[in-house]
């Protein structure tokens, strides 16, 4: 390369102008950040957001930005703080494949921020590039070969190590900075970018914080590189550079080739159910089975087979997975979201109100659940999340139903119908319906230059 890759992202991000395909693409992701922002608001968690509330009002500051739901008004960095943690607390947040991160959480909370504060640029560039140098940051760091996440491999979140450059990237293209400043904007965030992963494994809510302390970074580094900052040329493939510390090696090329003409933002997929990604397959086979007339106080065992490296996540320490401590730490278990499936289901077929309690009734179930790795689902991983469900019921019959590609993945997208759905969903439990309609058209007016205040009027 002739020019680091600070320089080549700073580049793009500058003078990007998205093809109408990605114009028209990003705001229904800015729906779903709100959407999950303001069920997270109304879900009225015992810590996460509002401890991110507490802490913010405790620094209080230039009144900038408006944190959703509570209408506080503070700096911008706080206010992309506290949003960020609304927007992922529920893990209902946008995927990118074969990353395998959340972009939209970091980059959409960052970039409201910094426009409502008064960054004159173009908001719809600003979140497709920051979600596409996020969505590229991440693939860089996948082994091409096994398809391995090499930050997951090391116990880091990637959603919020590249999403913190991501987002800064937005609010830098928001500020109308050039090239070399954007450049610079990445090489200070890249030095805030933090995450790691064991909640999803034993617990504790401090998962839910990753991408508000990724918003607040973007917006912070943005801000010092437009005041003078600067960032070293080589931050992402230098000898103790941001892909040296996180993934120990990388693929540059996921980074520059196709830049600004292959989107990997549209590759994002919406989630149908509020749960880690990985336990989607699972969900899906139990779904089918259910609507084949399986009753689950039939059910004497069952096996979910899942790509070998999501085990870690949705299945060990098995103990803790069989019998989840809390509803959130329940969205991370293979065997008591396939155990929610079949026995209810909100939403789309698995909902948030299946997650507002531990159910006795759900616990026993998943206790007969074993999960193993599954070769199929193996080598469809992570381009897609497959699986297979074999159930025995008590009198000895043997069901089973296979999913080579989730619902909301490749192959299987969401139809906009269903997405809206969503939003509305979300956003009717903090909202009045005339309200709900009323924020869909101002995010649909920011399209065509409609003004961002009218976002947090609605």
């Amino acid at each position: 390369m002739t020019e680091s890759l600070a320089r080549i992202l700073g580049g793009f991000a500058a003078k990007v102008d998205p093809p109408e395909q990605v114009r028209a693409d990003v705001p229904t992701r800015i729906l779903d950040v709100l959407g999950n922002s303001l069920a997270a608001y109304a879900e009225k968690d015992a810590d996460a957001a509002p401890a991110a509330l507490a802490a913010m009002r405790r620094w209080a500051g230039v009144p900038e930005a408006t944190v959703l739901g509570y209408r506080d008004r503070l700096p911008a960095p706080n206010a992309a703080f506290v949003n960020g943690v609304l927007a992922h607390s529920l893990d209902y947040d946008d995927t990118h494949l074969p990353s395998v991160l959340h972009p939209s959480a970091s980059v959409v909370p960052a970039a409201l921020a910094a426009a409502e504060a008064g960054a004159p640029g173009d908001l719809i560039a600003a979140i497709a590039a920051g979600i596409e140098v996020t969505n590229r940051l991440g693939m860089a760091g996948c082994d091409p070969d096994t398809g391995a996440n090499l930050y997951f491999e090391r116990g880091q979140h990637a959603t919020s190590i590249c999403g913190t450059i991501g987002a800064a990237v937005a609010v830098a293209r928001l500020y109308d900075l050039d090239a070399q400043r954007i450049a610079d904007t990445i090489g200070i965030a890249a030095s805030m970018g933090a995450g790691v992963l064991e909640a999803n494994r034993t617990g504790g809510s401090v998962k839910r914080a990753h991408c508000g302390w990724a918003a607040h970074g973007g917006v912070v580094a943005a801000t010092l590189a437009a005041e003078g900052l600067t960032g070293p040329p080589t931050v992402l493939e230098g000898r103790f550079g941001f892909f040296t510390a996180h993934t120990g090696r990388f693929t540059p090329e996921a980074v520059t080739d196709g830049l600004g003409e292959r989107w990997e933002l549209l590759r994002t997929v919406f989630k149908p159910y509020p749960s880690n990604h990985f336990t989607h397959a699972g969900i899906d086979c139990a779904l089918a089975l259910r609507a084949a007339g399986l009753d689950p106080d039939d059910v004497e065992s069952a096996e979910l087979g899942v790509a070998e490296p999501v085990l870690r996540t949705i299945a060990e320490p098995a103990a803790d997975k069989a019998r989840p401590r809390t509803g959130y730490h329940a969205k991370f278990s293979g065997p008591y979201t396939l155990a929610v499936a079949l026995t209810g289901g909100g939403g789309l077929g698995v909902g948030l109100d299946d997650f507002a309690e531990l159910d006795p009734r759900r616990l026993e179930l998943a206790a007969k659940v074993r999960m193993y790795a599954d070769p199929a689902a193996t080598a469809a991983f992570p381009r897609a999340f497959a699986g297979v469900l074999r159930v025995r019921t008590r009198s000895g019959a043997v069901l089973e139903h296979r999913v080579d590609s989730s619902r909301g993945g490749p192959g299987h997208p969401l139809s906009a119908a269903e997405v809206d759905r969503k939003f509305t969903g979300n956003a009717g439990r903090a909202m009045p319906v005339d309200a709900v309609a009323a924020l869909s058209t101002a995010v649909r007016a920011l399209a065509s230059g409609g003004p961002v205040s009218a976002v947090f009027q609605a």
